[in-house]
């Protein structure tokens, strides 16, 4: 791992391969949960010069919820630059998501990963399936969510456990098969310049698990 100095702020390691950027990711996370993060010299008035003048080499995608508590730099402990990341109520993916997320692939050669982190207990799963069964209607565009999240719930219909859990787990694994029947992401993963990996974070532990491994 890289070595951190306030002279010469540096990203916390250089990914060679889609499993060294999931490692560096999960490094992260567990100096976030000990409380050893570096986040100060992460988001240094240095480093913020640098990238300006410099530009960016993000490592990983992450496709992660709008919810506050789930900040994916601050539960990584990555660095300003280090992450491309697009967020949506329950991580959906739409077409300008996805075509977010192929433009950092195809952009960034430095990109070695594309992460799904949904969390525990989200609020944009509760309310669909909150929706779903009292075969109602959400107002506005909220109900696009529904809409999305609806086949996670279908596919999580008559499982043993918690059903706002198993959905949780449904949309994740969903949203990574999603992924990697497109063109560009799963031609990238064949050439094994990307992978593509399902996760999952803890609100009250703050540990991020992942559940859908490596493709």
């Amino acid at each position: 791992m890289a070595n951190l100095s306030t002279s010469n702020p540096q990203r916390v390691g250089s990914p060679a391969t889609p499993n060294d950027a999931l490692q560096l990711l999960l490094q992260g996370n567990q100096r976030f949960i000990s409380g050893s993060t570096v986040v100060d010299l992460n988001q240094s008035v240095q480093l913020r010069a640098q990238l300006a003048n410099g530009g960016q080499s993000p490592w990983a995608v992450v496709l992660g919820c709008v919810d506050s508590r789930v900040p994916p730099e601050l539960v990584f402990d990555v660095r300003l630059g280090d992450l491309f990341v697009s967020r949506t109520a329950g991580q959906v993916i739409d077409d300008v998501v996805l075509g977010s997320i192929e433009f950092g692939v195809k952009k960034f050669s430095s990109v070695m990963l594309v992460m799904v982190l949904g969390h525990k207990n989200c609020g944009a799963v509760k309310a669909a399936i909150q929706t779903i069964q009292s075969n109602g209607h959400a107002e506005g565009s909220i109900q696009t969510l529904v809409n999305a999240i609806q086949p996670a719930y279908e596919s999580a219909l008559g499982q043993p456990g918690d059903l706002v859990e198993n959905v949780v787990n449904a949309n994740i694994a969903l949203e990574v098969e999603k992924l990697i029947s497109t063109d560009l992401i799963s031609h990238a993963i064949s050439a094994e310049s990307i992978g593509v990996v399902g996760a999952r974070y803890d609100l009250g532990t703050g540990q991020v698990e992942v559940t859908i491994p490596l493709s």
